[in-house]
């Protein structure tokens, strides 16, 4: 598991501060029963350093091998090992060093097991600290890999609704053309150039999360000079929006399949003329887009398929803000109103 480099600087920082508190007094307590200072510190120096070796490097192992739950016993067998090493390794220097010296070394026979107590207490302490650690830093790597894959997959999930829309409406544009190309080729070089810059814009904005109504508005007037040249004089269209909601923030393209949606089931079941109307405004910190077509129950035939404009729309709202409710369908007056709601404080609170 790596490790950031600050976290370690801060744990050595810790850790040397303790052990050097610790060390004097250890130090100052063998003085005070009596010992000489200089053999105090000598005594203090070597145990605490045998002692903060064998945290330290039990610590750097327990990095690449963490025991589970069921092998916590290898933490209590290690302890067991290092603390017995520590006293006696002690014992082993001091005595050699103050060779002469019977009354300090009869002291330091008869505390040997209290040193291992100590040694093996310091030693099960700082193991249980480096288990709890390490185990809150993997579950947090563990979490913020959840949670990349998680936004890769929203972003990829994203990304290919998007993608889904453009050949259907690419198809039937094409149909279009070629209708066209034959009996008014004029109108078919017009609809391939508009046609043209619409994905041309299209590309463009797939670079951009979010843009403005305006913004989104200007390319969705491309689409629609796309289906007035389809249907001619049987399209009308009827745009409102209010001053606020122009600079208020939309997802990119959000618009164009609830347009395609409303003249689909607008123009499909009639022979008239056929309004589609758009208004837009701002309400409670709220973009408010509602798209009207008309729709007869009455004359109106089963449409084929799921609508998967619709579904797209709602899908990747829900994916940016994860709530259902911010696409609503309504028939009221032989008229059929999409309402979508796009909140704006996630713009606010990243623009900050």
């Amino acid at each position: 598991m790596a490790r950031s480099p600050l976290s370690v600087v801060k744990f050595l920082k810790v850790f040397v501060t303790w052990w050097l508190a610790w060390s004097a007094l250890h130090a100052i307590l063998l003085w005070w029963l009596g010992l000489d200072w200089q053999i105090a510190l000598a005594d203090s120096g070597i145990y605490n350093g045998l002692s903060a070796f064998a945290c330290l490097l039990l610590c750097y192992v327990m990095q690449f091998y963490l025991p589970q739950k069921e092998r916590y016993w290898y933490i209590f067998f290690i302890s067991l090992l290092l603390s017995s090493l520590i006293a006696f390794g002690g014992k082993y220097l001091l005595q050699n060093i103050y060779e002469g010296n019977n009354s300090y070394l009869l002291s330091l026979k008869y505390s040997l097991p209290i040193r291992w107590g100590i040694a093996f207490l310091l030693i099960v302490c700082m193991s249980m600290i480096c288990v709890l650690w390490y185990s809150f830093q993997y579950q947090q790597e563990t979490e913020q890999r959840k949670n990349d894959a998680e936004a890769l997959s929203k972003e990829a999930e994203l990304f290919a609704l998007r993608r889904q829309l453009q050949p259907h409406f690419l198809f039937n544009s094409l149909n279009s053309i070629s209708a066209l190309v034959g009996t008014r080729p004029q109108e078919a070089r017009n609809m391939i150039q508009q046609l043209s810059d619409f994905l041309r814009g299209t590309i463009k904005k797939e670079e951009n999360t979010t843009v403005t109504l305006a913004e989104e508005l200007q390319h969705l007037q491309l689409y629609l000079g796309i289906e007035q040249v389809r249907f001619g004089h049987r399209l009308d269209t009827q745009l409102s929006s209010s001053d606020e909601s122009l600079t208020m923030k939309i997802p990119a393209l959000l618009l164009q399949p609830i347009v395609e949606n409303a003249i689909k089931f607008g123009l499909y079941d009639t022979i008239g003329k056929v309004t589609i109307s758009i208004r837009t405004l701002a309400r409670d910190n709220q973009l408010i887009v509602l798209i009207s077509n008309p729709f007869d129950a009455d004359t109106a035939q089963p449409q084929k398929g799921e609508g998967f404009g619709l579904s797209s729309v709602k899908r990747r709202l829900y994916l940016l803000y994860a709530r259902h409710d911010l696409v609503d369908t309504k028939t009221a007056d032989k008229l059929f109103t999409t309402t979508v709601k796009i909140p704006q404080l996630i713009y606010e609170s990243a623009d900050n």
